[in-house]
């Protein structure tokens, strides 16, 4: 059973009763991600879900972290470009005990300035970590542009300068003003009492200061076509190709689903298939659609090797026309419908995929959409609704390219993708 309420506080709860099971799950999603930030304090999203961990007035960063090993319980975190979770699982008999973890956490995080300075020495190795790592970079770098006069396009990790010049107090003032309880989803799932669950998390509520975030966001506006070659020496070329996609809100994007596994998203994709399995082009393709609020974007990586650009460009090519002109099989169609309808399905068997579902549900939609459906959406989406959508999105005059690599190699890319496009 899934019961939901609008709180007092203005926080969205939701709680399903899965009585079988022995745990539970439970994630606080904040409306707070890169997006909300200015140019100065890119970055401070994901810099605040580091501090959370880093202990509050009646707790250590040990006394947290002893707490959920002695529990045998999980716990974790995550930044976005528009939100930022929090979320934990244990048994059952146990969430009452995480819960009080996880408010206070969130709510009474102290941002010492101790915490605070070590904190930056380790977001300015995990950024160059990253930096390090150019197929991870890559997509990074697509995004900067794809948005690049947008907030939504700087790294949600932020740069080397704007974590080397953050403050404490400025960073304290931001968590302060997001993190309040009118600007939370809380989601639950597992072997739990739904209104025990409501009237504990409205007590750790009511000691949470109260407050309203109100901010509009512009809607980005997504860059004119772009080449974006970025020089280190490395022995594969990272590639992102990539084109403006749908929001979250169109109807169209079960129908992208669809279509994204059939051309990138598995194993038994077009790409995977043609460029990795028959060609030997790649070791690593795949493609991925991004939906946001109120823009999106779609994405097709690969790595590959200097002396096979051409080639992989040139197959690739086809692959894209080919979807384009031709549009996918019944065959395909049906095998695809089948495959997403299990792994919906198989997604229920864990309580934490089940929380996770309700609350970006209630988060992006303020609504729960129930699985069945999702999935009789799913299994309405015909043919030429794929077709139209490939025609509309995949147009050659639409795509951009990021790439990484030696600047020889640069050179080939730059050559071979506009010799294509």
């Amino acid at each position: 059973m899934i019961n939901s309420w609008n709180l007092a506080s203005g926080a969205k709860l939701v709680v399903e009763e899965i009585p079988y099971v022995k745990s539970a799950a439970i994630g606080i999603y904040i409306r707070l991600g890169s997006r909300y930030e200015t140019m100065k304090l890119s970055g401070a999203s994901h810099f605040i879900e580091h501090m959370l961990f880093k202990g509050t007035a009646d707790r250590t960063a040990k006394d947290i972290a002893d707490s959920f090993e002695s529990m045998g319980g999980q716990l974790n975190a995550a930044t976005s470009k528009e939100n930022t979770v929090l979320y934990a699982r244990v048994l059952d008999e146990n969430l009452y005990s995480a819960m009080d973890i996880l408010f206070d956490m969130l709510f009474h995080s102290a941002l010492t300035p101790q915490d605070f300075s070590t904190e930056k020495g380790v977001i300015i190795e995990e950024i160059n970590m990253y930096e390090d790592t150019p197929d991870d970079l890559v997509h990074d770098i697509f995004a900067q542009n794809i948005w690049k006069h947008s907030p939504m396009g700087p790294p949600i990790l932020g740069t080397l300068e704007t974590i080397t010049n953050s403050e404490r107090d400025e960073l304290f003032a931001f968590y302060k003003s997001f993190y309040v309880p009118s600007n939370i989803v809380i989601s639950v799932a597992g072997n739990v009492d739904a209104t025990k669950v409501r009237d504990a998390v409205e007590a750790h509520l009511e000691k949470a200061q109260p407050g309203s975030v109100s901010i509009d966001l512009e809607v980005p506006e997504l860059a004119v076509p772009f080449v974006k070659l970025v020089p280190k020496e490395t022995e594969q070329v990272q590639i992102c190709l990539g084109v403006p996609g749908i929001t979250y809100h169109d109807d169209r994007r079960y129908a992208l689903n669809i279509m994204n596994s059939i051309l990138g998203g598995g194993v038994s994709s077009r790409l995977f298939q043609s460029i990795r399995e028959e060609m030997g082009l790649a070791y690593s393709i795949y493609s991925y659609p991004n939906n946001y609020s109120d823009t999106g974007s779609y994405v097709i990586y690969a790595g590959t090797g200097p002396s096979r650009i051409g080639q992989f460009f040139e197959v690739l090519q086809g692959q894209l026309a080919g979807l384009v002109e031709n549009g996918i099989s019944e065959e395909e169609l049906t095998r695809t419908r089948q495959q997403i309808k299990s792994s919906l399905y198989l997604g229920m068997e864990s309580v934490m995929n089940r929380m996770t579902r309700l609350g970006k549900s209630l988060l992006m939609y303020d609504k729960i959409i129930p699985l069945d459906d999702v999935i009789d959406k799913i299994l309405s989406i015909e043919k030429n609704m794929i077709d139209s959508l490939a025609t509309e999105i995949l147009q050659p005059a639409k795509i951009s390219l990021s790439a990484i690599g030696s600047p020889e190699a640069l050179k080939t890319v730059d050559e071979e993708f506009k010799r294509y496009w």
